[in-house]
């Protein structure tokens, strides 16, 4: 039995204060004009890594400082109704970056708040994989520094609080988050500096610390 290799790519950010996903729209069949999530296959002698970085720039103009690591892999038979393919999902992080461009397959490619996209039939079998990126997702930054991700490189509480909230899809106390993610040993490293870029009083610039786990975690209850 022969199949097809693949790698699609659920790339998350805040945009606008909200939890966002890069969507594409194809410009091809199968599925011409519905939304899809970036990907295509993988080229001969190309790594699945390589593959998910050259597809990330080709498809969303999305490349430097984003996060990245192997999601799942799916190979439903008739998940492709051009031939048996497997592909291998990437979850990507990225700060708040500009519009996505799509690539020559592509009619237009945009952030979509994931709590919009409920309506929304998606290609293939791409609302599984989202949903499966999302979740990973909200469930990684209650226990490692994953939150930060979608941080720049130097943030305040306030600004790292917004990215739990619009992950977690709700409100956080500020004094309790602040006492949790300034207590836990290694996770933030204060810069020495400060902004008043959220407005009020000049805020204390954070960057992320060596640690990986959280250790307690962040949890969602």
């Amino acid at each position: 039995m022969s199949f097809s290799v693949a790698v699609d790519l659920v790339v998350l950010t805040i945009h606008e204060g909200r939890l966002s996903v890069v969507l594409v729209q194809r410009g091809i069949e199968p599925y011409l004009g519905r939304w899809a999530l970036p990907g295509g296959y993988v080229l001969s002698g190309e790594g699945l890594e390589d593959a998910a970085h050259r597809e990330l720039a080709e498809e969303t103009g999305v490349g430097a400082g984003v996060h990245l690591e192997q999601l799942a892999t799916y190979g439903t038979p008739g998940r492709d109704p051009r031939g048996d393919t497997v592909t291998v999902a990437w979850l990507a992080l990225a700060p708040s970056v500009g519009v996505p461009v799509g690539g020559s397959d592509a009619a237009d490619a945009r952030w979509w708040p994931v709590d919009e996209l409920a309506s929304v039939a998606l290609a293939f079998d791409h609302a599984r994989i989202l949903a499966d990126g999302i979740e990973r997702a909200r469930a990684k930054i209650e226990y490692s520094a994953l939150a930060t991700a979608f941080c720049p490189a130097e943030f305040t509480i306030g600004q790292l609080r917004a990215v739990y909230e619009a992950v977690w899809g709700r409100e956080l106390d500020p004094r309790n988050f602040h006492r949790k993610v300034t207590s836990t040993p290694g996770f933030l490293e204060a810069t020495g500096r400060t902004t008043n870029a959220d407005g009020g009083r000049p805020a204390q610039l954070y960057r992320r610390g060596p640690r990986e786990q959280l250790v307690p975690p962040l949890t969602r209850s």
